[in-house]
């Protein structure tokens, strides 16, 4: 059987912690800041676990890191 590849692109924008807890960053916090609020950029700053249900997804696009 072959090797599976890692996604390189989904490696880098998550982190690994463990089994059950993977962490992501909030989408919308990179360009076009000036018309959002400083409350809505303050809430796109948090770093969010993974849902379950989306973990069960990137266990085949990163096979040896999960």
């Amino acid at each position: 059987m072959y090797k599976l590849r890692t996604s390189k692109s989904i490696f880098k924008r998550f982190k690994f912690k463990s089994k059950n807890k993977i962490l992501r960053r909030m989408a919308g916090h990179s360009h076009l800041l000036q018309k959002k609020s400083s409350k809505r950029k303050q809430k796109l700053r948090k770093i969010l676990n993974l849902k379950k249900t989306d973990i069960s997804n990137l266990k085949f696009k990163v096979p040896y890191v999960y």
